[in-house]
């Protein structure tokens, strides 16, 4: 897990869809910590069990995919909290990302005002991420690309990674009409759960920092993961 510390952001951009992207608003996170990298089939196995692997192409060090976001937060994160009950901080636990913090990681973090690339730690994505222009049609192991500022890897391509967040196409708008600053939660309620970062059969333009997806929670494919974040928990 990296610590990344809390700052101020200007979140959102010009990205493919725009309408999902904009208005850029200003969003203050308190720190957190945040995986390096996606979580791996190795660390999946050691929670779930020797014979749970979801993942079609299989590998201890390739990302864990195949795997919906109610999967996550019904079992996964129940067993791995219960499981690390003694070896975390006290009143931390594990969850999933806010979209706020995942893009704010992706970043950069308290760099990302010097940095403004389009991908995580790079303009150039071949050499921070796996995409259909050079994956070629399967996931890779992490770890194997240029990290970010932060020290993040695969936070472009690879795999999309789960948030917490419902999916709102006018939260952005939301936010800045009612000055929603503090850790962001996302919308009270939804139909699909948001994605971000991209996968190693989509085209650049997905993989963008800034850009937003989103799917219905019990989905689930060979394209999608997710990584982890330790902090308290939010209110």
């Amino acid at each position: 897990m990296i610590a990344i510390p809390g700052g101020t952001f200007d979140m959102g951009g010009e990205s493919w869809n725009n309408e999902r992207s904009l208005p850029i608003h200003p969003v203050e996170l308190s720190d957190f910590r945040m995986g390096q990298y996606p979580v791996t089939q190795s660390l999946w196995m050691a929670v779930m069990g020797e014979t749970s692997n979801p993942s079609h192409f299989k590998g201890p060090m390739r990302p864990v995919e195949s795997v919906s976001w109610e999967q996550i937060d019904r079992e996964f994160l129940p067993r791995l909290n219960e499981m690390t009950i003694h070896k975390r901080p006290a009143d931390t636990v594990y969850r999933l990302p806010t979209e706020a913090e995942w893009e704010y990681a992706a970043r950069g973090g308290p760099e990302w005002e010097n940095q403004s690339f389009l991908y995580a730690g790079s303009d150039v994505l071949d050499e921070v991420g796996w995409y259909d222009g050079n994956s070629p049609g399967e996931t890779k192991p992490v770890g194997l690309k240029m990290k970010n500022a932060l020290g993040m890897y695969d936070m472009s391509g690879n795999v999309w990674e789960w948030c917490a967040d419902w999916y709102g196409r006018d939260y952005y708008k939301k936010c800045l009409e009612d000055r929603i600053v503090k850790n962001p939660p996302g919308p009270e309620h939804g139909s699909d759960r948001v994605l971000r970062g991209g996968g190693w059969l989509d085209l650049a333009q997905y993989c963008r920092s800034v850009y937003r997806y989103y799917l219905d929670p019990s989905y689930r494919n060979f394209n999608i993961g997710f990584r982890l974040v330790l902090s308290i928990p939010p209110v």
